[in-house]
């Protein structure tokens, strides 16, 4: 496994990182496990968010013993300097540390800057100076947003949706931030769980020595193939270039990601999933999508206030009513036998 620089951080570390997300869906000693188990793997990075439940929590749990071995990246979605000050408390009490390696703004619709009157990014810098954080990073999910950020020289990470589904324009952001010596942290690179074959997705990303992809993991099984990849790592190939080819097809940059930032919705429709369901039907084991709790789910749509909270709150700028109306209409077709999905 080859390592790389995280930008003008200093960060040196493996191109497999861990995004731990996922784990606030596990017990604790279950997490505590698959944390520890990565270490163990050679997994030095670990990014979570004040956002993520009891996520920080596990880390420190599993990790604060050799809290000297590894980088931790973690998130604050405040909207004030008061509430910033209380997230990062709480995050350095529950990771177990009197650091943050990385701390960044979370899903951020605005590049934070000194004298913007929010006074967010000028007490970013007073972390630094105290000590409490080693680097400032943002993430964001809007391109011009991540486009400003990189230009403003004011961060040393900036973490984007990236892999071999991204648009010309989202894909240039590594480019930009190899330019910048900004260090590049990319989140779903399975594209939410559109991308099905791991291999494929490490392959492409890992022809970028800049970009690192943090994997969301949650069950053992799922880090035992990231893992394996430490030893093996995955290469460019024909194979590889023809599946990447073909989904690139079948799919295009306007997907739902099932981010969850559209939610909740307010007669209660599940929008991460039932607004991309025509796409798990096609891509993940059908019959666990066409259970009569799914058809439940999908059945809500037919709910819809078309109050437009969700397009609102779609950090992708997607049309998610359309998108609902146009996976419900494929659902009933799929389970009336109308669109055979084998």
């Amino acid at each position: 496994m080859k390592t790389l620089t995280l930008g003008s951080t200093g960060i040196v570390t493996p191109q497999n990182a861990f995004g731990a997300l996922p784990i606030q869906r596990d017990e604790i000693d279950i997490s505590i496990h698959i944390l520890r188990k990565a270490y163990e793997g050679g997994i030095t990075f670990f990014d979570t968010a004040r956002a993520y439940s009891d996520s920080e929590k596990k880390i420190g749990l599993a990790l604060s013993d050799v809290r000297n071995n590894i980088f931790i990246a973690t998130k604050t979605m405040s909207q004030n300097p008061e509430q910033m000050k209380s997230q990062l408390e709480t995050s350095l009490e529950m990771l177990k540390t009197d650091y943050i390696d990385i701390y960044q703004f979370h899903c951020a619709d605005q590049c934070y800057k000194p004298g913007d009157g929010t006074g967010m990014y000028e007490l970013m810098e007073d972390f630094k100076r105290q000590g409490l954080i080693r680097h400032i990073g943002i993430t964001a999910h809007k391109i011009g947003v991540a486009e400003e950020c990189i230009e403003s020289g004011l961060y040393e990470t900036l973490q984007f949706p990236f892999s071999y589904l991204s648009s010309e324009r989202e894909l240039a952001l590594a480019d930009k931030c190899r330019e910048k010596n900004m260090g590049f942290i990319a989140m779903k690179a399975l594209a939410g769980g559109i991308i099905t074959d791991s291999y494929a997705a490490y392959s492409f990303i890992g022809q970028y020595d800049n970009v690192l992809p943090i994997w969301g993991i949650q069950r053992e099984s799922e880090l035992l193939q990231w893992l394996s990849y430490m030893d093996k790592t995955p290469v460019m190939n024909e194979e590889i270039q023809r599946i990447i080819a073909e989904d690139r097809t079948q799919l295009s940059s306007n997907f739902c990601r099932g981010c969850g930032y559209c939610m909740p919705c307010p007669v209660g429709i599940q929008i991460n999933n039932c607004a991309r369901m025509s796409l798990m039907l096609r891509r993940a084991p059908l019959q666990a999508w066409l259970s009569e709790q799914w058809q439940n789910n999908m059945k809500q749509i037919e709910n819809c206030l078309n109050c437009g909270q969700c397009r609102s709150r779609c950090p992708y700028e997607l049309d998610t009513p359309r998108l609902l109306r146009e996976n419900y209409e494929d659902y009933v077709n799929v389970l009336s036998g109308k669109v055979n999905v084998k």
